[in-house]
């Protein structure tokens, strides 16, 4: 790379420090952090989503895990010298005036180091805010020319560029930093940003340089998984690529570069790990209330994608756990894949617009008919709730072609809503219950779909329309709830269960409709009733209905798999057990075909491995896993927020749509519909 484009890739990692001081400002400024002096070092105001504001807060909560537990060692180790924190790449970070603020700085300084521009621009802006000097105390504002740009008794800011390694340690000596004491290191999302041989050579100067000390880090992994590619294609959109993922994919990938490179323990969690390990519950619980929320899938896949370590060595710090081991976080990895289902693309641009949404519904109307509604996706070259109807028809064997439509008629419109559930009522009749506009407005009442044929007799160019059914009542006031097909008394019924509400975060509670008089009736139902859960699946079975997986309380995966079993009075609850245990999981689908319960794609975080296909054999308890091939597939493809439908006698499973907001990294569709083939099912049998 040359002087120009290293300059230019400079420019473009700086970049990223505006955008994340403006993340934390927002983040303080709605609560989850007490931070008075992040809006003080940036210039603007932005108010961040509530996904943002989370991957920052667990962001902060962990650095600061951290330097507590720096600061408690040192403090507590007898006879220990003055203590000093060196923050690498700093930024706009507001660590040194909260510290300070709360009294933690006795008998230890502070170093910060980061470009040039970015460091003057800081000690431009501590000059310029009383608030921020009269916590450094007596100050020296040093010659331009200098890398030492600010300067108290606790306190050094410098200029630096951390890939000229012989100019830093030359020039943090001179500002009088002292290797022989106790320091930690820090590195938020840092070290990425260099070259993997620049990355090497700071890694290995600080273990040489610091013989007692912690560094630690945060930073993305897991770079080949469907989230993780739209991750480096953020980030390699603006320049500023993530190096050295491909050779240190995952914790114990970056625990080995560590040891490798002289420090003598090393620790690693992700951040769904430290979530739920190393907060307490009322926090959790504190921070969840803050804002209306509603893209669990987002967040789970985040924190999966960033770890947090910390690497030490010396007399003072390499027994400090700093991470303790915890069984409140038990890996559930998957058994050894059984087989694979290969995937293919079953609809292209050349046949009809293709179905780029997700939190929709879809339901096979005729063997050669799929309707999909709602959700959130592509319309008419931007992003929204989509008011458009997508008809996917075969008209050859397994040719399949999309198209688009609205309502017609004068009667009701689509409302916009998202997670919903629709269900056939016949070939022509689609029932929808449920769903919601927003985290904090859900839809109340029941829409019916009427399909009809178009004037020239023709299944590609089908007509909808749109009225109200049933009782308009708060009863459906949920979404992400599910809803099946079960008889009881040779009648047939439709069994909603489950969701949330904008009052409960998680519902427990069931009701079925008749599907004849549109009413909602009372059945008994017997046994111990399941926990509460949202993002489950559902699908008719003998009779009842097989729930599986699903968001529990805590916003905790879940794994059981539970059966609602028709007996002479009602329904009876049973609990299948499943040997072995499955990953938990939520945000997928599910079918049953030959005696077998199919568990398709989803969101786990007790896993580093990518939801494939899980099936269980519903006589024995007995579960398999199946990998997706993808080969033949454009590449991400996520399978969550997805729908299926299943073609029992062509033995294929039909994905359709699926994606989401991937943090501050963009939202991505699945851009085709995908065929999976189930074949090797029945050939094992």
């Amino acid at each position: 790379m040359g002087p120009r484009s290293r300059e230019r890739r400079a420019g473009a990692v700086q970049s990223t420090n505006d955008s994340s001081a403006l993340s934390k400002s927002s983040l303080a400024a709605r609560g989850y952090v007490h931070d008075p002096f992040a809006a003080l070092l940036v210039p603007g105001i932005a108010r961040r989503a509530p996904l943002i504001h989370r991957g920052y807060y667990v962001r902060a909560r962990a650095v600061g895990h951290c330097v507590r537990a720096f600061l408690e060692r040192t403090c507590a180790a007898p006879g220990v010298p003055r203590a000093q924190i060196l923050s690498l790449g700093a930024g706009s970070d507001s660590l040194y005036f909260r510290l300070k603020t709360a009294g933690r700085l006795a008998g230890t300084a502070v170093w910060e180091v980061d470009f040039p521009d970015v460091a003057r621009r800081k000690a431009e802006r501590i000059l310029d805010t009383p608030e921020l000097c009269a916590l450094t105390g007596p100050f020296q504002s040093r010659d331009p020319a200098s890398a030492l740009c600010f300067e108290s008794v606790d306190y050094r800011l410098l200029g630096l560029d951390l890939r000229q390694l012989a100019r830093l340690d030359e020039a943090l000596a001179a500002a009088g930093l002292n290797a022989a004491v106790p320091t930690l290191l820090l590195a938020e999302a840092v070290l990425t940003y260099l070259e993997p041989n620049d990355a090497a050579a700071l890694i290995a100067w600080a273990a040489r340089r610091f013989p007692d000390a912690l560094f630690v880090i945060y930073e993305q992994m897991r770079p080949h998984d469907a989230f993780g590619q739209v991750m480096q294609q953020h980030f390699q959109q603006l320049n500023s690529p993530l190096h050295g993922l491909d050779r240190f994919p995952d914790v114990e990938a970056q625990q080995h570069r560590f040891l490798q490179a002289g420090w003598t323990a090393c620790c690693a969690v992700d951040m769904n790990e430290f979530y739920r390990c190393f907060l307490s519950s009322e926090e959790c619980q504190r921070v969840e209330n803050l804002e209306p929320f509603d893209e669990f899938e987002e967040w789970h896949l985040k924190c999966a994608h960033y770890f947090i370590l910390a690497a030490s060595r010396g007399a003072t710090l390499s027994q400090t756990l700093v991470f303790p081991p915890s069984e409140a976080f038990p890996r559930i990895d998957p058994a050894s894949p059984s087989g694979v289902f290969p995937a293919s693309v079953v609809t292209s641009d050349s046949k009809g617009p293709d179905l780029k949404r997700y939190g929709h519904a879809s339901v096979l109307l005729s063997p050669s008919v799929i309707l999909s509604a709602g959700g959130f996706g592509e319309q008419e070259g931007r992003h929204c709730r989509v008011s458009k109807f997508h008809l996917l028809s075969r008209y050859c064997d397994f040719e399949w072609k999309g198209n688009q439509t609205c309502s017609c008629g004068t009667g009701a419109q689509w409302d916009g809503r998202l997670y919903h559930t629709m269900t056939r009522l016949s070939d022509t009749e689609v029932l929808v219950l449920g769903g919601r506009l927003s985290p904090v407005t859900p839809v109340l009442g029941i829409l019916q779909l009427g399909v009809s044929k178009s004037e020239d007799n023709s299944t590609e160019d089908l007509n909808v329309t749109v009225t109200k059914a049933g009782p308009e009542d708060s009863m459906l006031s949920c979404w992400r709830h599910s809803t099946t097909e079960v008889s009881y008394e040779n009648q047939k019924y439709l069994f909603v269960y489950g969701g949330r509400s904008v009052v409960e975060p998680v519902l427990s509670d069931w009701h079925f409709l008749h599907v004849g008089t549109m009413a909602w009736v009372s059945i008994p139902v017997k046994g111990e009733a399941p926990e509460a859960r949202h993002s489950h699946s559902a699908c008719s079975w003998q009779g009842g209905a097989l729930i599986a997986g699903g968001l529990g309380a805590s916003e905790e995966p879940l794994s059981s798999v539970l059966f609602l079993k028709p007996i002479s009075c009602g329904f009876l609850w049973e609990s299948i057990v499943i040997q072995p245990p499955i990953t938990p999981r939520y945000s997928h689908t599910a079918h049953v075909i030959h005696g077998k319960l199919l568990l398709v794609g989803g969101v786990w975080i007790h896993s580093s491995s990518v939801p494939g296909v899980t099936v269980i054999d519903l006589t024995t308890g007995l579960s398999s896993e199946y990998q997706i091939d993808t080969t033949c597939v454009p590449w991400p493809l996520m399978l969550h927020n997805h729908t299926s439908i299943l073609l029992p006698e062509e033995q294929q499973l039909l994905l359709l749509g699926g994606g989401g907001n991937c943090f501050s990294f963009g939202t991505y569709f699945n851009p085709h519909t995908v065929t999976l083939d189930l074949s090797s099912l029945s050939a094992g049998q």
